[in-house]
């Protein structure tokens, strides 16, 4: 069994191994890491042989951790990259490469329309009607998107987001509140197999999923990193943030939204943001809690958008695609049933 792991911002993982008798034997680790000393491979091939094969990657890197010597070093992975790479061998996970990937860039839709057609594309990639695709999103007008568990009033000042023009709506996956002004934010949905995150924990499947944007952001100048759980940062602030959601019929979506220009006072106008939030990032006021794309890069907005689909189509091998007739048929039929609706915008009331 084979299994890989690029660890996000750092190296790749490589395991090769057997099972026999419910047991890991013939382990060996390889990659484009760096270790010291030397021989502390061996180490880490013993401590994986004889493991059951039913061993999580907590299990796995605390056997790694356990057999390491006394001053170690391991540079770009960690025992829990290399128990998340056994774990994906053990699971025949897919690789980005095994899939033919569609870039989506289509003319601007509602609000509603980009959350259906989350919906929509997510079950298609599920069913295996739809390649797995990257979509840009493009709105026609303003909005704040509610996570799917949030409260309407905790979140949203209704009479501020009227003041500004902001339409309320919410979407499928968890996650806290965006807000979608024109021009002032960069949004994309992944839909893929689950296959491609078979073996991560779902924590690591955020970073694993987005690696490819911090790669684009670094080629802007940008130092990006991931920040458990789902936060993209830099230096300078945070950037954006990350939610998923997954279907039963093994659809996955993952989507992102940076923020490119953000206007402050209109963001703690419309949104209530809790003291307990602004506490967890150590600032005071929700304007200084996000740093734009803009002031970063001096880019337009539409200048990082082309960059991130350049690194995509490299990093996994992608062609531009379209949304078909009968996808945006679906999608506004689930916009007149469900997203348009009371029942599911106040479902958390």
């Amino acid at each position: 069994m084979h299994g890989e792991f690029k660890v996000p911002g750092g190296k790749l993982v490589v395991v090769d191994l057997e099972v026999a008798d419910g047991r890991i034997s013939d382990f060996h680790l390889a990659g484009d890491f760096f270790l010291e000393p030397d021989d502390a491979l061996l180490d880490i091939n013993a401590a994986v042989n004889g493991l059951p094969d039913t061993a999580d990657v907590a299990q796995i890197a605390a056997a790694v951790r356990g057999a390491l010597p006394d001053g170690a070093q391991l540079l770009g992975f960690t025992p829990e990259s290399v128990g998340t790479a056994v774990r994906r061998a053990l699971v025949t996970a897919a690789d980005w490469h095994d899939f033919a990937w569609e870039i989506v860039d289509d003319p601007a839709v509602s609000p509603m329309m980009n959350l259906a057609l989350d919906e929509v594309l997510t079950e298609r990639v599920g069913d295996g009607r739809r390649k797995p695709t990257l979509r840009i999103w493009e709105w026609d007008e303003s909005a704040v998107v509610i996570g799917s568990f949030q409260s309407y009033r905790n979140e949203v000042d209704p009479e501020g987001a009227a003041k500004h023009g902001f339409q309320v709506v919410r979407r499928i996956s968890g996650g806290g509140a965006m807000l979608m002004g024109a021009e002032q934010i960069v949004t994309y949905s992944l839909y893929v197999p689950a296959s491609l995150v078979a073996g991560l924990t779902f924590a690591d499947s955020y970073a694993f999923l987005d690696d490819w944007v911090l790669q684009a952001l670094r080629s802007l100048g940008i130092d990006a990193t991931y920040q458990p759980l789902n936060d993209i940062t830099s230096p300078s602030g945070k950037i954006g943030g990350a939610a998923q959601k997954r279907l039963a019929n093994g659809g996955v979506l993952h989507h992102a939204t940076l923020s490119y220009d953000i206007d402050g006072q209109v963001l703690n106008e419309v949104l209530r943001i809790g003291r307990g939030k602004l506490s967890d990032k150590g600032t005071v006021s929700a304007a200084k809690r996000v740093d734009p794309l803009r002031s970063q890069t001096g880019l337009p907005r539409r200048a990082i958008i082309d960059r991130f689909m350049e690194t995509f189509a490299s990093y996994a091998g992608a062609t531009r695609g379209t949304i078909t007739p009968e996808e945006y048929a679906a999608a506004e039929e689930l916009v007149r049933t469900k997203f348009s609706t009371d029942a599911w915008l106040h479902r958390v009331p």
